[in-house]
């Protein structure tokens, strides 16, 4: 053992220098620290204090920016939020049908489909795909085939096609095709009823006719709701208020008779072409309350392709274009000279074919005399010398504040847009110039729009009172029940009845008697007034040759109600007159007229003729 313990020993010293690191590090291990120094704990305080400032200022940082985030920006942000996770959705609502006097649909709403082709995407032929849809886009395969060479995609070939069609072009599961749904406004009588309803653009805004001028009343209001949705865009219908979709099925009623304006175009057109004239319009009014049953104006235009139209036919000339009504005026100036107790009913006149006023000659249209005849016969033979004579009666400033009261002057009230002020020369000129009361006599002079014309005639016809023309009855729902009536004023008193009574039984001898019989219908008693007007040029004067014919009538003379007028402007042809050209039209009309309103016969159909004059015309 102690052998041992000596190898041991002397192992342990035998590297001096490895015995003295170790006692080095053994003396370093234990070597006491000494205190800091005032100036070390001045450093670390110090150190200290800039951290817990730091600390301070972030945390204080952290509390504005949070108030401001949660108190000043709170509200702002809180709308962001919400306009994030909400959408504002403004339903569509379709335009109101308008509908005629029996329900007859005029202009509706209709799912309409754009269609566009991508011929990348087709798995036929070209020549295949045409030849499947060319007749239901109404093209020749060629031409389909051509358009789609033309690009290899976003290829238009219809706009608006029609739901049954597109349909049916779907049923045939081409690739290449897109459909696009829409709504569109679609007119199913076409040209039918256009001056009056008008047409809407591409942005659905009405331009014409009462697509215009109801704009507010046709066009459904609809209000934006704000809809929740979800995390990926969806809406969350849980939140849609409820019934927001839901619209009201009011649809607008119109006054017209469509049997009656078809009726009415027929006729205008046959004596249109006949004549070869430039324009003619018909107008049937219901003079107990106004109420238009007919306006029909030629050419006219399809709405549903208005593109495609003269834009000059936008504009309904029944209530925006003025013209000199000539005779058919001349019963209101009768009417007029009977209310004053200037003229009674047997009054004799001496026509001689021509009357001299001032520096003017004044003559007929059929440049002869008529001789001695009554006020019947002035209006039967149309004769101007006669109704010279009878306005002569009369002092200007009276006859001119009768024109005035008659709405000369003025623009007719009515609900059809773009309606035209009628004109009559100023007071002082009309007084001072013998000539213009002369002229007026006869209807020359001044001028008014055909829907005026007729809204007179009603007074002759209702018992004395203006009345408003109007097409639109009121909003009524799908059971019948009116909501809305517009308001309009209430008739104005112009004449007594039994004036305009008698001037009916003397425009009666015109249809039966007089220039008026191309009118006449068996069992029937028929008023009417022809009028063959010199057509008044834009730079004064009249135009050489042009003419506007026209023919008024009001039946039945023994309970009168309604007033048809026609009117044809510029026909040609030497016998182109209003009984020859215009009152065939009414008659044809009334034919349609009599069944329609169930206008029974008359009881008793009184010849009341008077002494005819020696000379007469039918030319007028």
């Amino acid at each position: 053992m102690q052998k041992s313990s000596s190898k041991l020993k002397l192992k342990k010293f035998r590297n001096p220098e490895l015995a003295r690191r170790q006692r080095v590090s053994r003396r370093s291990s234990t070597k006491t620290i000494t205190p800091n120094t005032p100036e070390k704990i001045s450093n670390i305080k110090s150190r200290l204090f800039t951290v817990w400032g730091i600390l301070m200022a972030s945390g204080l940082g952290l509390a504005i920016n949070l108030y401001n985030l949660q108190v000043v920006q709170g509200p702002k942000l809180a709308q962001r939020a919400r306009n994030q996770q909400m959408v504002n959705l403004r339903p569509y609502m379709p335009r109101r049908l308008i509908v005629d006097r029996n329900d007859n649909v005029l202009a509706i709403d209709r799912p309409v489909y754009t269609v566009y082709a991508h011929p990348k995407l087709f798995d036929k032929t070209n020549e295949e795909i045409a030849e499947k849809v060319a007749v239901m886009l109404d093209k020749t395969p060629a031409d389909l085939v051509k358009i789609f060479q033309s690009r290899k995609s976003g290829i238009t070939l219809a706009s608006a096609l029609a739901e049954e069609i597109a349909t049916r072009m779907r049923a045939l599961r081409l690739n290449g095709l897109e459909f696009i749904p829409k709504y569109s406004r679609y007119y199913p009588q076409n040209d039918l009823v256009a001056d009056i309803v008008g047409y809407v653009n591409a942005e659905r805004r009405g331009q014409a006719g009462l697509e215009y001028s109801q704009e507010n009343w046709l066009e459904r209001s609809a209000k934006s709701v704000r809809l929740s949705r979800a995390g990926n865009g969806a809406l969350m219908p849980d939140y849609a208020p409820e019934g927001f979709l839901n619209s009201d099925d009011l649809q607008m009623q119109l006054t017209i008779d469509s049997r009656l304006q078809r009726a009415a175009r027929t006729a205008l057109k046959e004596q249109i072409e006949k004549f070869q004239a430039k324009r003619g319009a018909v107008i049937v009014m219901d003079a107990s309350d106004g109420s238009i049953l007919a306006l029909v104006s030629q050419p006219s235009y399809n709405p549903n392709e208005y593109a495609k139209a003269d834009i000059s036919l936008f504009k309904n000339w029944t209530v925006s274009d003025l013209y000199e009504p000539g005779s058919t005026f001349k019963p209101l100036n009768v009417a007029i000279a009977l209310e004053n107790g200037v003229l009674k009913p047997d009054d004799i006149f001496n026509d001689t074919g021509a009357i001299r006023v001032a520096n003017f000659t004044i003559r007929n249209a059929s440049l002869t005399g008529n001789g001695r005849i009554n006020v019947a016969q002035v209006l039967q033979t149309s004769s101007n010398i006669a109704m010279v004579q009878m306005l002569q009666r009369l002092k200007p400033s009276v006859y001119y504040n009768w024109l005035e009261r008659l709405g000369l002057g003025q623009a007719v009230d009515t609900d059809l847009p773009s309606v035209a002020s009628s004109r009559l020369k100023s007071q002082q000129v009309f007084i001072n110039s013998v000539i213009e009361p002369a002229t007026a006599s006869f209807g020359q002079g001044f001028s008014l729009t055909p829907l005026q014309l007729v809204q007179m005639q009603g007074a002759l016809a209702n018992g004395g009172k203006l009345v408003t023309p109007h097409v639109i009855r009121g909003l009524i729902d799908t059971k019948g029940q009116m909501h809305y009536t517009p308001p309009r004023p209430a008739p104005r008193q112009v004449f007594s009845p039994d004036t305009t009574q008698k001037v009916v039984e003397m425009m009666e001898t015109v249809v039966s008697e007089g220039t008026g019989k191309a009118a006449q219908i068996p069992g029937y008693r028929i008023a009417g007034k022809t009028g063959t007007a010199q057509k008044a040029s834009p730079n004064g004067g009249y135009i050489p040759g042009a003419r506007i014919t026209s023919f008024v009538s009001i039946l039945p003379v023994e309970s009168p109600r309604y007033v048809i007028l026609a009117v044809v402007d510029e026909p040609k042809g030497a016998n182109a007159y209003g009984s020859t050209v215009a009152a065939p039209i009414v008659k044809s009309v009334m034919d349609a007229l009599i069944p329609l309103e169930k206008i029974p016969p008359s009881q008793e159909i009184e010849q009341k003729s008077p002494q005819k004059s020696q000379q007469t015309t039918v030319r007028d």
